[in-house]
């Protein structure tokens, strides 16, 4: 992308999330998977492992009878049993806020396009790892849902969801989908032992969007990831200064000091909020700030240990 583009910043295009992903492999979890012919003989550290049929081979003494194919050991006159694939990868989804009110930055992009970034870089690091990869787009227009896949081209139809919202029109009253019901669809598709990270500012994180999120945190491991501009927690430098949305303006008195308090606890409360809420409920809570690179906040290396954190947190249910 040129540095010229006018809408470098304000939009995300899809080639620069698909340049987003990192370089080297790994993933949230061990990547590969176990060859076994048997259900398996002890507990799994990872929640929602499944398994899939691979092939049939002949029966060898000691192999488990429960997995023998009848249907191929009576057509062939010779006892066969069946192989399988025991997945170790953990279903990854990703909840991407593209509404008006990420449509703000004061440090060379948007939180939206911040956030359309950080999406896609979790979703290239769940790909690497081998993992199946969806998530949930709250655009202005409604909320778009993809489920967990591990092909790369329909990942690839996420990425550009979370791109085009990111370019949607903001009218000047828009009737939004809430954070609660974004929450609500990406639950929906979570199965226990999910990795759900939520990339948003929480603005509208009310009662509603609490028990959803406290809901989603009781059978999975949830990462919020908060999304803020360095101007909403706090106000510039003593001044007078020109506000717009882009059709009208207005100035901010910013000499005040008990105006400047006041700005600084508002997002204090949120922040804190939704802070203490992860502490209490078991799940991850990392700041994103515009003009950061979030290929340093959530380099692999990083995320991985989360893995081992949401073992611990999974299946605590709310107080």
């Amino acid at each position: 992308m040129s540095d010229k583009d006018p809408l470098k910043g304000v939009v995300a295009r899809l080639p620069e999330l698909v340049a987003a992903r990192p370089r080297g492999g790994g993933g949230f979890a061990p990547g590969g998977k176990v060859r076994t012919h048997q259900f398996g003989g002890h507990r799994s550290s990872f929640r929602g492992r499944g398994m899939e049929f691979d092939e049939v081979r002949a029966y060898h003494p000691g192999d488990d009878v429960r997995t023998i194919d009848w249907r191929v050991t009576a057509r062939t006159g010779r006892t066969h049993t069946k192989l399988f694939q025991e997945e170790r990868e953990r279903p990854v989804l990703i909840l991407a806020d593209a509404r008006a009110p990420m449509r703000f930055g004061t440090r060379d992009s948007f939180k939206s396009v911040l956030a359309a970034k950080a999406a896609a870089i979790l979703a290239w690091v769940g790909i690497a790892g081998g993992d199946r990869v969806g998530g949930v787009v709250l655009a202005p227009s409604g909320v778009s849902a993809f489920r967990p896949e591990r092909s790369r081209r329909r990942i690839l139809n996420f990425v550009r969801a979370v791109a085009d919202a990111t370019a949607e029109r903001v009218g000047p009253a828009p009737e939004e989908p809430t954070l609660a019901e974004a929450l609500a669809r990406t639950r929906s598709l979570a199965r226990p032992g999910t990795l759900v990270f939520l990339v948003t500012d929480f603005g509208d994180l009310d009662v509603h969007a609490v028990r959803e999120l406290e809901r989603l945190a009781v059978d999975n491991h949830v990462t919020c990831l908060f999304v803020f501009d360095r101007l909403e927690a706090q106000m510039p430098d003593p001044g007078h200064y020109p506000v717009t949305n882009g059709v009208a303006v207005a100035r901010l008195d910013a000499e005040r000091a008990a105006l400047r308090a006041a700005y600084a606890q508002r997002f204090a409360v949120r922040h804190d909020g939704v802070e203490r809420i992860c502490r209490e409920r078991g799940m991850t809570f990392l700041d994103l700030e515009t003009g950061s690179d979030p290929a340093d906040v959530l380099h692999p290396e990083r995320l991985r240990p989360l893995q081992s954190a949401g073992r611990r947190a999974m299946g605590r249910a709310p107080a």
